[in-house]
């Protein structure tokens, strides 16, 4: 694989690889909702919060090349960094994630439109600032709630982790068709390694 980096690799790269017919291993970790969106051909959706969780008994199953997706990047150095910690050599991120696919005009397999988990953070968190900024007015007190957000925003951005987006995540509406660990090994299994 050629990179951008020693732990990335570009989206014209990606589908030169794939184009190819040596495609490596897609694990799109964004969540059901945003994977059902929208989200590369072959790729299998195992969400962060699944990944992490279960990261040994997925290793079992992922010994080829390993290409980690999100929507920018963010979320698949996480679990970039999950992987390697068990083990799991042949990791990549793709750089700029479904953004950057997406840019390039590539395909992707399209179905219910969803926000992203990153609008959705945005819409709640400033929805909270707007109204504690609001309810300041009558309630002086309220103004914290506006500052602890975004305490939480900074901290989201030096941490590179959002508690947050963590918990839209669990939603309802993120979670579109059903993705568990049994379903994501056998599908990963099924699949058998690739060439």
């Amino acid at each position: 694989m050629t990179m951008t980096d020693p732990s990335t690799v570009d989206a014209a790269t990606l589908r030169e690889l794939i184009a190819a017919g040596r495609a490596p291993r897609l694990l799109d970790v964004r969540t059901p909702g945003e994977f059902e969106a929208a989200h590369i051909a072959g790729a299998y959706n195992v969400p962060l919060d699944l990944l992490r969780e279960h990261r040994a008994e997925l290793r079992a199953h992922l010994d080829e090349d390993v290409v980690l997706i999100c929507r920018s990047g963010a979320r698949a150095s996480q679990a970039e960094q999950a992987l390697a910690g068990v083990g799991l050599p042949n990791l990549r991120v793709l750089d700029g994630g479904m953004l950057a696919w997406q840019a390039t005009n590539a395909p992707v397999n399209r179905g219910r439109g969803r926000w992203e988990l990153e609008r959705q953070v945005r819409l709640v968190a400033g929805s909270i600032v707007l109204a504690a900024v609001v309810g300041s007015v009558f309630v002086p007190g309220l103004r914290w709630v506006a500052g602890a957000v975004g305490a939480g925003l900074t901290v989201a951005a030096l941490s590179n982790t959002c508690a947050m987006g963590m918990l839209l995540s669990r939603l309802p509406y993120n979670r579109g068709a059903g993705c568990d660990l049994d379903t994501v090994v056998g599908q990963l299994r099924d699949a058998g390694p690739r060439s």
